[in-house]
């Protein structure tokens, strides 16, 4: 009946809460030891000289 239907939905936006959380923490957690490393290494991480957008892209040919 409808009270099912209502506790099934409240249970499952609990679980995908918890889960949306939960994958938040870990995802924030790997960033934190990541950035971290990076700081602690700056000479492994060198900032790469900057192109401008007509060097990356090549010329363009139309085809017909």
């Amino acid at each position: 009946g409808v009270h099912r239907q209502i506790l099934f939905t409240t249970v499952g936006w609990f679980v995908g809460y918890y889960l949306v959380k939960r994958t938040e923490y870990i995802h924030a957690k790997l960033d934190r030891e990541l950035f971290e490393y990076v700081r602690k290494h700056p000479e492994d991480f060198k900032a790469a000289e900057k192109k401008r957008i007509g060097e990356l892209l090549e010329d363009f040919i139309p085809v017909r």
